[in-house]
């Protein structure tokens, strides 16, 4: 309705005018001003923009997804934990180590050059494959399901707004919009998980309701048009389970620390903090906020499935390509669907203002850290002599080029991972994200590790994220009714379980080879 379009183009009009009144705040013409807000930002805006960064509309499609298609296994708390890790463990090295980039870390521990170049490389690959087209899909998604709109045109306008103030502005303003986008993601997702509970009678009816939801079309002869039997059950079995205990304890645990203490997305807002303790309260907040999304993302997703079986269940390939495009599933529209059907006229354009600000949260950040990486450890390496004005520029030149890769890619991660964005999203970081928090982990807690031990594991680690990943794009998950004939490393070894086993791996590389060679002097 003319009202719903009020409410979204308010929104981005004060989400354009809160960046542009942040950026003039600090001297975007100097590294540190643009790249980490002049290291002056007190504690609640670094925490609501550490919280919104990870909330990007890839993971509210994505876990509201997986909650309708299996439950509330999804629900990890290691966010929690590694937040804490975060701002009593890494960042106090990292502030002493006077680093802007994770990479820089690494090659002033061991030395040398070539970890610095390979971790930011591998940075703006998940940059590209997990972060910015999954939130471009996601988000578009969200804007075709509700207005009808075109995916792609849908992608094109929200990147126009998002990355004006992104190239403009630099890290201030990123985090001043975050702060503003987590008050209005938290608000609107707490009044739609209030809509979706009153519709089913509050939440003692919740499993009930589920395990009874199934589509009205189904395949032949198959079961999984069934509801989960333990779709309540947050430990399943290790071995049968979608989402086994023992990979969500460990193989999450692993993700978690690569995200919240070595990615440059979070360390960068940890690193723009005016003092440790600011740091260590933003971690906090933000570490409370994250215990949100199983109440306000999660669970509606689950309610979503019982009150749209049709759609959001479907099982028949027929059936789901009508429905959202995707014969492999329709799961990722379950949120979508809620604020459609349930949302009444103005709140429905805030629920959209939303999905945009989860979105254009998450983008902005990764926007920043990526331009951040490639201008300071890729370009000065190749062009040490760069001034300032030219490596500004080539960070905003580094965003456009994201932009375009990532769109390209969107068509593929589309039919992935069984159509559940979030499996899609934790599978391709299991796949290359151990090696990484390996060596990070043994480059704080372990002086002996060198800089050759540490490149070989990397390397080692990379080969074989490499090979599992390339068997999941070559022998995708099979649809319903399909026989699985995939090889045994992708049938018989969950995932999160693989990211145990390199972490594992990389691990004792870096130890062997590191003994074996001369120590770091």
């Amino acid at each position: 309705s003319v009202a719903d379009l009020v409410v979204v183009v308010v929104y981005f009009s004060l989400n354009i005018a809160v960046g542009i009144w942040s950026s003039c705040r600090v001297n975007r013409n100097t590294i540190s001003g643009y790249f980490l807000a002049g290291r002056d930002m007190v504690w609640w805006p670094i925490g609501a923009s550490l919280f919104a960064s990870s909330e990007g509309s890839g993971l509210f499609i994505g876990l509201a997804g997986t909650g309708a298609a299996g439950g509330i296994a999804v629900t990890g708390f290691g966010a929690t934990y590694a937040l804490l890790a975060l701002a009593w463990v890494f960042v106090p090295v990292y502030i002493s180590s006077g680093i802007v980039t994770m990479p820089e870390y690494l090659q002033r521990r061991f030395g040398g050059g070539r970890i610095r170049m390979y971790l930011s490389v591998l940075s703006l690959l998940l940059s590209i494959f997990t972060k910015i087209s999954t939130d471009l899909y996601s988000g578009a998604l969200f804007v075709q399901v509700c207005l009808g709109w075109d995916l792609y045109l849908s992608t094109v306008l929200m990147l126009v707004v998002t990355g004006l103030y992104t190239i403009a502005g630099g890290l201030a303003a990123v985090i001043h919009t975050d702060a503003l986008q987590t008050l209005v993601m938290v608000l609107g997702a707490i009044l739609l998980a209030v809509r979706a509970f009153r519709e089913i009678g509050g939440y003692p009816n919740l499993e009930e309701a589920y395990l009874r939801a199934m589509p009205t079309k189904t395949v032949p002869n198959t079961t999984c048009h069934l509801p989960r039997a333990d779709a309540m059950h947050l430990f399943r079995d290790p071995a049968s389970g979608d989402l086994p205990w023992t990979g969500m304890t460990f193989g999450l645990s692993v993700m978690a620390t690569w995200y919240w203490c070595t990615d440059q997305v979070i360390v960068q807002r940890s690193l723009s903090a005016k003092s440790l303790s600011h740091a260590k309260a933003a971690s906090i907040l933000a570490s409370y906020l994250k215990m949100l999304p199983l109440f306000v993302i999660i669970m509606p997703g689950m309610i979503s499935r019982v009150l749209y079986p049709d759609t959001v269940a479907c099982v028949d390939p027929e059936e789901c390509a009508r429905v959202c495009g995707a014969a492999v599933g329709c799961s990722n529209i379950a949120y979508p669907k809620l604020v459609v059907e349930l949302m009444p006229s103005r709140l429905r354009g805030l629920m959209i203002a939303v999905m945009m600000a989860a979105l254009m949260s998450s983008l902005t950040s990764v926007f920043n850290s990526s331009s951040t990486l490639f201008t300071m450890d890729i370009w000065r390496k190749l062009r040490p002599a760069a001034g300032e004005r030219e490596l500004l520029l080539v960070g905003r030149v580094v965003t456009v080029l994201l932009v375009v890769l990532s769109v390209v890619w969107i068509p593929i991660l589309q039919s992935s991972s069984g159509g559940q964005l979030y499996v899609y999203i934790q599978a391709v970081t299991s796949y290359l994200a151990p090696p990484v928090t390996a060596v990070f982990i043994l480059a704080v807690f372990w002086p002996r590790a060198n800089e050759q031990g540490a490149f070989w594991g990397l390397m080692v680690g990379l080969v074989l994220g490499l090979a599992r990943m390339g068997l999941e794009l070559a022998y995708p998950t099979p649809r319903c009714g399909v026989p699985d004939r995939r090889p045994w490393l992708l049938a018989d070894i969950h995932y999160l379980h693989f990211a145990v086993l390199l972490c594992a791996t990389t691990g004792a590389i870096v130890v062997g080879g590191s003994l074996l060679t001369p120590p770091t002097p």
